[in-house]
């Protein structure tokens, strides 16, 4: 049933084969025995497409059903002591899993060793079914429907440039200052114009330039702002120490752009297996002792409740 299940939800056998680890073959006899118990055809496969009978088609939902009710029975017949195990598909944005989330991934390894992780480097929100992601951290407001996003922090931002851009012209002292100035575009989040606040006057202003170079890369943007290509506006945390060598400058210090939401997102499911119920106390425990990014507060947070749990789709 699990093999057949993770058939439909991924689109093939060979992919279903993957993310179960194995072979196509085995695969393919699991589907065989499930349809010669069962007494009828599940699939329909040609050389192009794979779908679903309709005798299929009433199997697949009450598989579901039936799948999600063993995990939840073995869950509570191990009860709070099981040890969890297998392996856990996450994906999560380039800067940051390659830099600030390796130590709350690798303290949740430490306490768990029969788990094992697949760490998916991307800045998007993947197809959870079929991909078969278990979880994923996600910057930036999380809009498909059917998700649980955890709010986990608010990223800082911060306007910087390479002091070679000036050659020794006066530094921007407004907004409108850096309209003139080639710009760097972090696509992801911005491309072409972009807001900024002072929170001491509450003023805000917007901010329209042309790229010289767009990028969805937050190590690239860095990269090019060193060497002199343009002013960027990107996550506080990374440019932090080539600021402190001056490297780079900090520009409009009491101007900002909206600092970027950080959730930990995942499909809304009656049953979640205790890897990934782990795997989610650890991050949201380690978030706040990252020392770079912001927990939103009572007062931001959406209802008056931080870090409340939410399906997308109602907000």
């Amino acid at each position: 049933m699990q093999t057949f299940v993770r058939i439909v939800e991924s689109g093939s056998l060979s992919m279903a084969a993957a993310q179960m680890h194995t072979t196509q073959p085995t695969i393919s006899r699991r589907l065989q025995t499930l349809e010669r118990l069962l007494g009828v055809r599940l699939l329909q496969r040609s050389t192009h497409a794979m779908n679903l009978t309709e005798d299929g088609e009433r199997c697949f939902e009450r598989a579901k059903e039936l799948v999600a009710d063993w995990a939840t029975l073995e869950a509570d017949l191990r009860g709070v002591g099981y040890e969890p195990e297998g392996t856990l598909r996450v994906l999560v944005p380039h800067a940051f899993g390659q830099d600030l989330l390796i130590g709350p991934l690798a303290g949740y390894l430490q306490q768990y060793r029969k788990v094992s992780v697949e760490w998916l480097l991307h800045d998007r929100t993947p197809d959870f079914i079929a991909e078969a992601i278990d979880c994923a951290i996600h910057v930036g407001e999380v809009h498909e429907p059917g998700l649980v996003a955890l709010p986990l922090a608010e990223v800082p931002r911060a306007v910087i440039a390479a002091p070679s851009l000036f050659d020794g012209k006066p530094l921007p002292r407004r907004p409108e200052d850096l309209e003139d100035l080639p710009w760097l575009s972090l696509r992801t989040f911005y491309r072409d114009e972009i807001e900024l606040s002072n929170p001491s006057s509450g003023e805000r202003r917007r901010v329209a330039f042309r790229p010289r170079v767009s990028t969805d890369s937050l190590y690239a943007l860095r990269t090019a702002t060193r060497l002199g290509l343009g002013v960027g506006v990107g996550s506080a945390w990374i440019f932090a120490d080539a600021i402190a060598r001056g490297e780079l400058l900090h520009l409009l210090p009491d101007w900002q752009a909206d600092p970027l939401p950080m959730y930990l997102v995942y499909p809304y499911a009656r049953f979640y297996p205790a890897k990934l119920r782990f795997f989610i106390d650890a991050v949201r425990q380690s978030i706040p002792h990252l020392g770079v990014v912001e927990l939103p507060d009572a007062r931001r947070a959406r209802g008056g409740q931080g870090g409340r749990s939410r399906r997308s789709g109602g907000r």
